[in-house]
């Protein structure tokens, strides 16, 4: 049981590839404290990428907080996500303090709602071709 809560290398998105298809192809959901971009990769496994930048986050120790927070929500909650997706959170708003509870209910109800969102868009751009 331990071992399936871990937060594995290959749960993480790591390449600007990975990020920049996500952005350009995925879908999108929006709430109180994050945003979520999903787009499916097509493999068994669900990826977290976090975007928190440093142009709004000046201070590293509250950057690296809510990247905490958000890797723990993601983690706890790995088992209601969207299986297969590249799930890219960024923060909703600058001064933002994130509780994990919020955090995790959030991220499970805004990740469902973008992967509907990519998949409408996905089967629209496949009837148009």
């Amino acid at each position: 049981m331990k071992d399936r809560l871990r937060f594995r290398p290959h749960n993480r998105m790591k390449s600007g590839g990975q990020f920049s298809r996500a952005y350009r192809r995925g879908g999108r959901a929006r709430g109180a404290i994050m945003q979520v971009v999903a787009f499916e990769h097509g493999e068994e496994h669900t990826r977290l990428g976090l975007s928190v930048g440093k142009r709004i986050w000046r201070s590293a120790v509250k950057r690296n907080r809510v990247r905490r927070v958000f890797r723990e929500a993601f983690r706890l909650e790995y088992g209601a996500l969207p299986r297969g997706c590249d799930l890219v959170l960024i923060p909703a708003a600058p001064a933002l303090k994130p509780e994990l509870l919020a955090t995790r209910a959030e991220l499970v109800k805004l990740a469902n709602k973008a992967h509907s969102h990519f998949k409408k868009r996905s089967s629209k751009e496949l009837e148009s071709q």
